[in-house]
């Protein structure tokens, strides 16, 4: 058997309706389920293709948001809508375990290759559209049984104008008629926002912390971006400087309005995320440790790190490695996170060094 390298096609499962998701996508942060979570959906989906004798390779995976509803309680501070479990058999309280919950509305884009052996005849190939339909609506059979960051899938509502069955399209050889794909697949999309990752904007919000304090480091860099930090402007005259004064020569009014320096208009929707794992201990052998999930294979006690991610339209995103999310893993450092080929148009001084992410 032999597996391509490089992607030659995308699946997509279009308007996903999950119920019940996880929010809570890491100790400091929720709202939407964390990137590991559609990874490792990746990797059972690959599994479960192949139990399915659908030999498809997936190599990555980008998540595009069309809707999305928390279950909290609104005010100041939102809370949870949390279960009320049963009582213990002595007739005390039971402790709740806070659960955070979403539904949302999602299309997931996987990144494709087909694994066959040499001499065999390829599906993967234009003029195949049938073969590959079949691979589609076979694959969204199987997902339709699973759950997407411990959520339920829910039947799809029909929408005039919405396409909603699963798709497999080839990615073409040429640049320019993979570009012009590419913008006819992104209109699909719309409305939505794709998350993707923004290391350089850490970056350099640490530049620009150290560069008033330079104790400063990446959590305070992070913590930065993470909120909205007002300020007050310079304040301004109500009154036109030409108009002349009153009688009483009193000093005309000034206004001092506050704003956010670094979240000016156009400065994009950002957002702290959860992007993997950082190693707290070295690799025990398998079954060494109790209570694993797997004493099969090594278990190495882990904690998040955290970047930073921005939500896109996806008709911004100029080609489909943008969207993509591919994970990495590097044992000698203890790292395992997720990384995304989106690049914004950055200043010249921005760092994108591999230290644009801390662990907590």
């Amino acid at each position: 058997m032999s597996t391509a390298e490089q992607p030659q096609a995308i699946l997509v499962f279009p308007h996903l309706r999950v119920q019940n998701a996880n929010a809570i996508s890491s100790p400091l942060t929720h709202g939407f389920p964390a990137i590991t979570a559609f990874t490792g959906l990746m990797w059972a989906l690959e599994r479960q293709l192949a139990q399915a004798h659908i030999p498809l390779h997936l190599h990555g995976v980008g998540v595009i948001c069309h809707q999305h509803q928390e279950q909290v309680a609104p005010g100041f501070v939102h809370t949870f809508h949390l279960t009320r479990n049963p009582i213990d058999k002595d007739g005390s309280t039971a402790a709740i375990v806070e659960e955070g919950r979403i539904h949302v509305e999602i299309t997931l884009v996987f990144s494709v290759s087909e694994s066959i052996p040499a001499t065999a005849v390829p599906t993967l190939v234009q003029g195949s559209e049938e073969a590959m339909q079949q691979w589609a609506d076979a694959a969204g059979q199987v997902l339709s049984q699973m759950r997407i960051a411990g959520g339920s899938i829910l039947p799809a509502r029909a929408t005039p104008g919405q396409r909603l069955r699963p798709w497999l399209a080839v990615l073409p050889d040429d640049a320019t008629q993979q570009a012009a794909q590419w913008r006819r697949w992104r209109r699909q999309w719309l409305p939505g926002f794709a998350l993707v990752a923004r290391d350089d904007l850490l970056a350099q919000r640490l530049k620009d912390l150290q560069a008033q304090d330079p104790q400063a480091t990446l959590l305070d860099a992070w913590l930065h971006a993470s909120r909205f930090n007002y300020q007050p402007t310079a304040p301004t005259p109500t009154e036109d400087p030409g108009t002349p004064a009153p009688e009483d020569h009193a000093a005309p009014q000034k206004r001092v309005t506050w704003e956010d320096p670094c979240r000016g208009p156009g400065k994009g929707w950002i957002v702290p995320i959860p992007v993997g794992y950082t190693a707290l201990s070295e690799a025990h052998p398998a079954g060494s440790v109790g209570h694993a999930r797997d004493t099969r294979i090594p278990v190495r006690f882990v904690e998040a790190i955290y970047s930073l991610g921005q939500w896109v339209s996806p008709h911004r995103l100029n080609h489909l490695g943008q969207l993509l999310w591919h994970t990495e893993t590097q044992q000698a450092q203890g790292l395992y996170r997720c990384r995304n080929g989106y690049m914004a148009v950055s200043p010249p001084d921005t760092d994108h060094s591999d230290d644009d992410y801390f662990p907590y």
